[in-house]
């Protein structure tokens, strides 16, 4: 059973705002009418429990050797990575850019191979790897070691994807739909598959079922294994809940974040307006123009500090849209 931080209680926030009628406040909100603004926090939301303790990590290792480097980002956070470099962690693209003894891998992990670069310097290694993504390489090494061939279900340039194909020992290869899986000779009669943790339930299991009806009458075996983060999904699940109560979405995270754009996707195609934010500075008072309640989701590797930030600006806006010191009736 994955272990994550106790979630808060579902938390309502309710701000009276006043619209300047036949025209324009000063945030441009142009409603003409009083309304009350609700924002929902969502249920799951925010520090899964492999980035808490991946950042943990760091800080301590950081503390106990005056500073390290770290193999990448973290996570794909840019406050975060912000927060850690003044903490003394130091991020490098490779293990010939160390400067220090201790470099730590970041919660993607890395592939076998580099790992033996990295003790092959002398350097003291401190695996931040994320359980889930390390339950993945521990699957494509055993499908691998098996004899079959191993498709991962994802983006081939994320880091977390390379990782995992290290460990198959180059028979495998990334995929993200089946048009580009390797010819029948290629994969041969064994076929295993398994996803990027971050993807979606439902384009995993669609891509599985492709894989199914395409390949299966060539193949002796094919196995699927089901490596999805389950942190990843019940935040996706309580996101799309948020978009039958709510006009707007808000997602705060990184931009590059694997899981937060799969947010971002799942809301919009639920229909909601939907707008992704790294920081409260992002939010656009427009956005507020003719809505009366709003969600807020957020990454696995999106911090606390930065889902407060972005409800206290929504409230800001809020009560900033009343005229003066009038009130509604």
């Amino acid at each position: 059973m994955e272990r994550t931080k106790p979630q808060s209680t579902l938390r309502f926030f309710r701000f009276n705002a006043f619209s300047v009628q036949n025209g324009k406040n000063h945030l441009g909100l142009s409603s003409g009418r009083c309304f009350e603004l609700e924002i929902e926090k969502s249920r799951e939301i925010g520090f899964c429990f492999g980035v808490r303790h991946a950042i943990q990590m760091l800080e301590r290792a950081a503390a106990e050797h005056g500073g390290i480097e770290t193999l990448g980002a973290v996570v794909h956070n840019p406050v975060v990575i912000e927060g850690l470099a003044r903490k003394g962690v130091r991020v490098i693209n490779s293990p010939e850019e160390a400067k220090g003894k201790v470099v730590a891998i970041s919660s993607h992990g890395v592939g076998p191979e580099v790992v033996e670069r990295l003790q092959a310097r002398g350097l003291q290694v401190v695996d931040a790897t994320c359980p889930r993504v390390r339950n993945a390489q521990r699957a494509a090494a055993k499908l691998a070691a098996a004899g079959f061939y191993v498709i991962v279900f994802g983006d081939a340039s994320h880091p977390e994807v390379k990782g995992v194909l290290g460990w198959a020992k180059g028979k495998g290869k990334a995929c993200a739909d089946i048009q580009s899986l390797p010819d029948s000779r290629e994969i041969g009669q064994l076929l295993g598959v398994l996803s990027q943790t971050t993807q979606s339930q439902a384009s995993f299991a669609d891509f599985a079922a492709a894989i199914t009806t395409a390949r299966l009458p060539q193949l002796k075996e094919l196995r699927l294994i089901n490596t999805l983060c389950l942190a990843t999904k019940r935040r996706q699940a309580a996101a799309v809940q948020l978009t039958r109560k709510h006009g707007l979405i808000i997602v705060v995270g990184g931009r590059t974040s694997a899981n937060t754009r799969r947010l971002v996707e799942a809301c919009a195609v639920a229909g909601a307006q939907t707008h992704l934010v790294e920081t409260a500075a992002d939010i656009q008072p427009q956005w507020l123009k003719d809505i009366r309640s709003v969600g807020v989701t957020a990454g696995t590797s999106t911090p606390d500090q930065a889902i407060d930030d972005v409800i206290a600006r929504l409230q800001e806006l809020s009560t900033g849209a009343r005229l003066g010191h009038q009130t509604c009736d």
